[in-house]
């Protein structure tokens, strides 16, 4: 029988899963929404219930529609979002939010309730830190976990497990008590190049003991965790025997899809609520701001640095709710049963056909949700400048433009800061939401100077669970060997050098702005503290 591999990709909003062949073809995908609690600003929690409900909803409904028989499946791959999952004694959920409901069971990964935690953490200046960048994110686990502990002592010490979501997933798929090492480096502090968490940042933080719940195995990528335990097998509609991988964090699976048949100097970046860039290299780069540099977790031997931006798509969206044309655009598109972001392309390229440079006088730093790569400052804000009285469509198609270049403009901030360490760029590839609109890809072009590239799996990060199911079920030997049958480039976007000056300029209004903000945060906390 032919082989076929699932993959399984645990989003913000929804859950995906693909159905892949050896030659990489996708037969089948299901996608099903999942629930986000929003209690107050930068708190967001999720239901482990729910979500693997939709996963065993997807793969069934996948399968279902491939036409294919549950035999033919010999592996699957879970990725997820770096949200984290608290478990208990005997496998039950553990409330994570002031409300005290067990079901919200998952700190997500965009929640920034954990500050004073974060600062604390950084306070050690604890050596492991030199491989994240320098210093924690609000979004990793550490800090998460530490106001778990210090708000709620006792549901602190009923957790058995602490989980990254695709851990998890693992975990209730198989029963092995494992950990992947993607997850734990990325975003636990562990320092894999020595196999090992730093106990001396445990210990400054009054976090030691939680060595004690986290899976005492550690799993590499592409390596196999066990295979399906029966009931979940029936609950997903397989066979036992299927093999299951290491768990992946969504953006690493991407980044494996687009780098793994040629990994060096390709910078993978995958497009969605956030933005995440991807770099690997032989030999260990420090860069400041940006984490890592991480040991085999996305790519087996190879070192990891992974910048990244806090809002991207969510940035998109929310931007355009903010206009009073919003409401229009929505029913006109509902109408023609199409994309908002067809006719908003439309309307840019009307309003270029006046101006040559519609946003010259209008610009965007877009850190609205903090900055998470290069300055690594949960604290920054996003600002406009250049606002007038303009409304309508004009005014909606000039703000959406500015705030498709503002994100291109902190990607090239990345890069840049990315190769002054001593990191090497000569390829950009590209997945996610934005490789379906053809104005961002070119914005992403012309702000960065180089090419992008896109594969033809439009959704390369379920594709890449699927690759890493493929290589721990020993399908192929190697992901090199994997990416080679089963990923194929598509088109490229090349970089028109005529808007090469007036895009330098724009960039460096985007860098001088928040240095200006960084003055006006200084100037009103002086006021708040004086006597």
């Amino acid at each position: 029988m032919t082989k076929l591999f699932v993959g399984v990709d645990v989003g913000s909003a929804s859950v995906r899963a693909g159905i892949y062949t050896m030659e990489g073809t996708r037969l089948a995908f299901s996608v099903r929404p999942i629930q986000q609690f929003h209690y107050q600003t930068n708190r967001v929690e999720q239901s482990s219930s729910d979500i693997w409900q939709q996963v065993c909803t997807t793969v069934r409904e996948a399968i279902s529609l491939a036409g294919v028989q549950p035999q033919q499946v010999v592996s699957i791959g879970f990725d997820a979002t770096c949200s984290l999952v608290a478990v208990g004694e005997r496998g039950q959920p553990v409330a994570v939010g002031e409300e005290g409901d067990a079901d919200h069971d998952i700190v997500m990964w965009m929640d920034h309730r954990a500050g004073e935690e974060t600062q604390r953490i950084n306070a050690t200046n604890d050596s492991a830190l030199q491989y994240v960048g320098g210093q924690v994110s609000i979004e990793m686990e550490l800090p998460k976990i530490l106001w778990l502990k210090n708000h709620f002592p006792e549901r602190y010490a009923s957790i058995w497990r602490f989980f990254d979501l695709a851990d998890y997933l693992v975990w209730r798929a198989t029963g092995v008590d494992a950990a992947g090492v993607c997850t734990l480096t990325c975003k636990w502090n562990y320092l894999a190049h020595e196999e090992r968490f730093s106990q001396s940042l445990l210990e400054s933080v009054e976090l030691a003991d939680l060595v004690n719940k986290i899976p005492p195995s550690i799993i590499q990528v592409g390596q196999p965790v066990g295979t399906l335990r029966t009931d979940v097998a029936a609950q997903l509609g397989l066979t036992p025997d299927v093999v299951v991988a290491s768990g992946l964090i969504d953006a690493h699976a991407g980044g494996l899809a687009l780098v793994a048949a040629a990994p060096e100097a390709n910078l993978a970046i995958i497009s969605g609520t956030s933005n995440c860039h991807m770099i690997v290299s032989k030999e260990a780069k420090s860069v400041p701001g940006v984490w890592g540099p991480y040991f085999a977790a996305m790519y087996p031997g190879w070192w990891l640095n992974e910048g990244g931006q806090s809002a991207a798509g969510a940035l998109v969206d929310w931007a355009l709710m903010q206009s009073d044309a919003w409401p229009a655009l929505k029913n006109e598109a509902d109408a023609l049963g199409c994309s908002v972001y067809q006719i908003l392309n439309q309307w840019v390229a009307q309003l270029e056909s006046c101006e040559k440079y519609p946003t010259s006088q209008l610009h965007i730093l877009a850190d609205h949700h903090g900055n998470r790569s290069p300055r690594s400052d949960a604290n920054a804000r996003g600002m406009i400048a250049g606002l007038t009285l303009e409304k309508g469509q004009p005014q909606l198609a000039r703000l959406y433009l500015a705030t498709l270049q503002a994100i291109a403009y902190g990607t090239r901030h990345i890069i840049d800061t990315m190769e002054h360490n001593g990191q090497r760029i000569d390829s950009i590839t590209l997945c996610g939401g934005a490789t379906k609109n053809p104005l961002w890809l070119r914005e992403y072009a012309n702000v960065t100077g180089r090419a992008i590239h896109l594969v033809e799996e439009e959704d390369a990060v379920t594709l890449g669970a699927a690759l890493n199911g493929a290589v721990a079920c020993k399908a192929f030997s190697s992901f090199s060997t994997a990416a080679g049958a089963m990923v194929r480039r598509d088109k490229t976007i090349e970089p028109d050098a005529v808007h090469r000056a007036f895009h330098d300029a724009k960039y460096q209004v985007y860098l001088q702005m928040y240095q200006d903000q960084q003055r006006y945060q200084a100037v009103m906390q002086q006021t708040l503290v004086a006597p």
